[in-house]
Formats: structure tokens, sequence, C-alpha cells
């Protein structure tokens, strides 16, 4: 297809793209919020202020996306709807690219634009990423990394240059550096160009590659520089030994997890619709091998990508949601062969229309289902009840999120919260900069606190507890706040 006549093409796709861009920043600035949100934001806050991952403060994430944040931050005003408005963005062109790589590539011309728009609404309409692609966290970063470097792999294979390749390992790098649940990404990718190289050197392929693989990575490594031991535990030793602690039956909920996904209307119809489209491109339908191998390459990042997740201890299923790309691309193979057999090859539009309107309506149903539960306006309340009663002088424990809206730094082991519950020797946990839960609960109970926050579902604190050790207390939403401690009983 000629560069004219992708454009004149693309026009409906660009325009049901900007109805999907607007609809994910409408839903990022009212109902978006994730508890686990608050640590990256916070993250970007301090990264804002100067202040170093690892370095300064346990981070138990790679740190990309905490810069970007950062980056918008200090360009557009330290707000969460700044950071939501840019990850709904980012999911939208996600979702947009990989609708225009239907366009493009999708075998069959007929198809093409019914298929670049089917592609675009399932992923753009896909529960867990319209919850989570709209948030501070890294999803929607790595999302749209991940479908970049896809898109530059698929166009190295037929060109002898170095500036796709590189482009490449550049993207997957970005993806893993902002989250390592992307890390299969660049290895499936660099393994499927060298089989598929038709034009060029592969060997020199693949060193250009991981080049832009490291380039990507050079922050990280220059942390790692200055701080190997805080940085090697963050990003690899947390997640290898202490994800688990205080977490009893990991694995059931890892198995609870998986079936839940079969639970969800979207997951099954788009799982069907692509394990269809695998066996059709496989067995029968007949197009050209350089096509086929983008659907193969597609089943690979699934495969790898639901493998890696899975082997995470507790996993969730939004960790899922990188995989939506590649399988609504291998489920327009599939409602393309159900499509032409039960109705019509040469009218695609009911088939697709059907399918769409299914997982917009199931998407909005669930959405609805879950219109009251917390957002970041009850969390702007209680930032304001906090504000009033814990002046910036006076010392505070409160949820990251409450941190963030008082633009007010958490005071030393409390950036993240998830780190209370690592018990370690005191020199070690000195070097990380955390505060076992032990130490947190003998400081509150002393009074070495002027003011606590936290909700119903903290399992560190509870009222009963703190009752009498604070003079006041006020409940705002789900969430209390206890402030002013009284003196200590006299020994």
């Amino acid at each position: 297809m000629t560069g004219e006549k992708l454009r004149a093409r693309a026009y409906p796709l660009y325009l049901a793209g900007a109805l999907l861009a607007a609809a994910l920043v409408a839903y990022s600035q009212t109902y978006a919020f994730a508890w686990d949100e608050g640590f990256h934001i916070v993250a970007a806050q301090l990264i804002k202020a100067g202040r170093r991952p690892y370095l300064d403060w346990m981070f138990p994430q790679t740190p990309l996306n905490a810069y970007w944040n950062a980056f918008w931050l200090r360009m557009a005003g330290e707000s969460w709807r700044t950071t939501h408005a840019v990850a709904a963005l980012e999911t939208a062109i996600a979702a947009l690219l990989t609708g225009i790589f239907a366009l493009k590539k999708f075998p069959v011309a007929r198809w093409r634009l019914a298929a670049a728009i089917f592609c675009m609404v399932l992923v753009g309409t896909n529960l867990l990423v319209i919850e989570f692609g709209t948030l501070a966290q890294s999803y929607g970063f790595s999302l749209l990394a991940t479908v970049v470097a896809f898109w530059f792999t698929t166009m190295t294979v037929d060109r002898a240059t170095a500036v796709l390749p590189f482009a490449a390992g550049l993207f997957s790098g970005i993806a893993a550096g902002g989250s390592l649940l992307t890390a299969p990404v660049a290895p499936s990718l660099l393994v499927w160009m060298l089989l598929c190289n038709r034009a060029g050197s592969r060997w020199w392929k693949l060193a250009v590659f991981v080049g832009g693989c490291v380039v990507a990575w050079i922050p990280i490594l220059r942390l790692f520089a200055m701080g190997p031991r805080q940085t090697w535990f963050s990003i690899v030793q947390y997640h290898l030994y202490y994800r688990q602690v205080e977490w009893s039956g990991a694995l059931r909920h890892d198995l609870e997890t998986a079936a839940g996904l079969f639970n969800s209307l979207q997951a099954v119809l788009l799982v069907l619709l692509a394990v269809g489209g695998t066996l059709f491109v496989y067995r029968r339908s007949g197009w050209e091998r350089a096509r086929k191998q983008e659907f193969y390459l597609c089943v690979l990042l699934t495969v790898a990508l639901v493998v890696h997740v899975s082997s995470a201890h507790p996993t969730f299923a939004r960790y899922y949601l990188f995989t939506t790309p590649f399988l609504s691309y291998l489920a327009a193979a599939g409602i393309y062969f159900a499509g032409s057999r039960l109705w019509s090859a040469e009218h695609p539009w009911l088939p697709v229309a059907m399918v769409c309107v299914i997982m917009t309506l199931s998407a909005a149903k669930s959405l609805y289902d879950i219109r009251d539960e917390m957002s970041f306006q009850d969390m702007e309340e209680v930032a304001q009840k906090v504000g009033q009663v814990a002046p910036a002088d006076k010392s505070l424990v409160a949820d990251e999120v409450i941190f963030f809206l008082l633009h007010r730094p958490p005071p030393p082991g409390m950036a993240v919260r998830d780190s209370n519950k690592l018990n370690l020797p005191p020199k070690q946990a000195a070097l990380l900069h955390i505060l076992p839960h032990a130490e947190l609960q003998k400081r509150v109970q002393s009074g070495g606190y002027y003011a606590v926050e936290f909700c119903d579902d903290d399992a560190w604190f509870d009222a009963d507890h703190l009752t009498p050790v604070f003079k006041n207390h006020a409940e705002v939403g789900d969430c209390h706040v206890f402030w002013d401690p009284r003196p200590p009983a006299p020994k």
C-alpha cells in the first residue's frame, strides 16, 4: 500500500483513535486510581526534587517511568492529573499504532481498515488496559515502548540499515526500564529478527540491537555504578526473595488470578479469537511467508510475556495487559476466518462491529460496577484533612499518595510502604533505607510521629491501637487520621 493510499484509508482509524484517546484521558481524570500508584508518583516527586532512586530511598522498580513522570511534573505542574493524562495518551497511542500496523500489514486488503479498527478497539477497550494504562504506574509507558519496539523489529528484517535495529533495541530496553514485566520483549524480538532476517547482516543487526538496549539502560547502569548493592536489591533481590513476605498463600493467589481471567468475557473472547487466528494462519491461510512470520512473532511475544508474568509471585491480572496488542493482531486473523466463513469474505464490517460492540459494552459495564471504589478525589479529601491537622513541620506517617498530594517528602523509610514488611539486619536496612514494621510501630506507639493516616485495609494500623496514643481522631471516608500524641505515661 502506497503512503498516499495508506493516509487516505487511515482517516477513519485516526478519528476512532482520537475518540479513544479522549475517552481514556477522561477516565484518567475521574475514576483512575490504584493504591500501588502512590509510591510511583512519590518516586517522580522525589526525582523532581533531586533525589536518586535506590541511593536515597528503596524503589522496587526499574526507574525510567519515574524519571519520565518527573519530567512531566516539572513541565506541567506537580499533580496526579498530569501523570494520568500522559499515561492515557501513551496507552491510546499504543492502541492506535497496533491498528496502523494492521492497516499496513494485514494480508487481506479488503479487510485492512476493519482489522485496524478491530485491533485498536480490542486494545483500547480492554478493561485492564483502561484501569491501569491510565495511571502513573509504568503500564502505559512500557506498553507504548513495547509496541514501538515491535514496529521497528518488523521493519528491520527487510532493510539493511543500522537505524531500525538500534531503535528496536532502544525501545525494548526502554520498556524493560519502565517495567521488568516486559523483560522478555527484547530477547523475543531479537531471536525473531535473527531468524527472519531477509536483508543485511544479521550479526551486525544483533550488535546494534543490543547496543540500543544498553543505551536505554544507561541511567540504570549509572545508578548501579553509584550504589551497586542498593540497585541490585531493589531491581532483582527484592522480587526474587521478598515479594512474598507477609503474603500467605501467594501460590493460591496466583492460581486464582489465572482462573479469574476466564471469568472475563473480554479475556475469553480475545483468547479464543487469537487461538483461532493462530491456527488459521498456520494451517489454512495460504498467506505469504513474511506476513505469517509477523503473526508468529505475536505468538512468541504473547507466550514469553505470559510465562514471565505468571512466574511473579504474587502475580496479578493487570500484568497480562502487555499481551493485548499481540493478541489483538492474532484475533484479527481469527475474526477474518470466522467472519469470512460465517458471513462474507467481502464484507468485514458486521462481524468486526459485533465483537467491538461486545468488548466496549463489557468494559463499560465493568467500569460502571466499580464506579464507587476509591478515587483520587477521595484521597484529596483525606489529604486536605491531614494538611489541616498536621502542619508541614510536624512528623507524619501516611500512605504514599498523601505525601504526594501534600507536596511533602516522606520521612526516611516511608517512600514505599510495602518495604516496611522487610525485617532485615539493621546495617542492611539502613543501607537500603528500609524502616522495618516493628520499628515503625514502636515509634508510633511512643509518640514519635505527630500524625498518622491510614485507610481501613491497612495491614499494620487499626483505630483501636492508636486511640490511646493520640488525642484526636477523624474519619474521612474509609480512612482515619490521628494527630497530637498524648504525653508518655510516667514510668
